[in-house]
């Protein structure tokens, strides 16, 4: 993909045209979000990365996406990229989330709840 390194602030048409983002890649993501989601119960409560394996490197993989798209959202609002790109990137970051959720329950693993303790500021993992 050539959008981080062609700034549209800064580039010709022919480069930006060459370059274009293919928004079609957030609906996609979307898909295959729900697909996911419609096979695990309800997010009641927030989870610690956890899971198993296979889960535990989607989580990773969640974070690295979080952190490009801190990167990226002073580059949308200068105007130095398309506002679609900071789209993808939070709905990629859902997407691990979520395939971090269905990889658990695909390998009958158990996911760790967060709970705070009651009476106290101070956190604990769920029993």
């Amino acid at each position: 993909m050539g959008w981080q390194a062609t700034p549209l602030n800064e580039s010709s048409e022919y480069k930006i045209e060459r370059t274009k983002w293919d928004s079609t890649l957030i609906a996609t993501l979307e898909s295959s979000i729900d697909a996911m989601d419609e096979s695990l119960p309800p997010l009641k409560n927030f989870i610690l990365p956890s899971g198993g394996l296979a889960s535990a490197h989607l989580h990773v993989c969640r974070t690295a996406a979080r952190r490009a798209e801190r990167s990226v959202v002073p580059l949308v609002r200068e105007a130095c990229v398309e506002d679609a790109v900071g789209i993808f990137l939070n709905r990629l970051s859902d997407y691990f989330f979520v395939a971090s959720r269905f990889e658990a329950q695909k390998d009958d693993q158990t996911e760790m709840i967060y709970k705070k303790w009651e009476g106290t500021t101070e956190r604990k993992l769920a029993d």
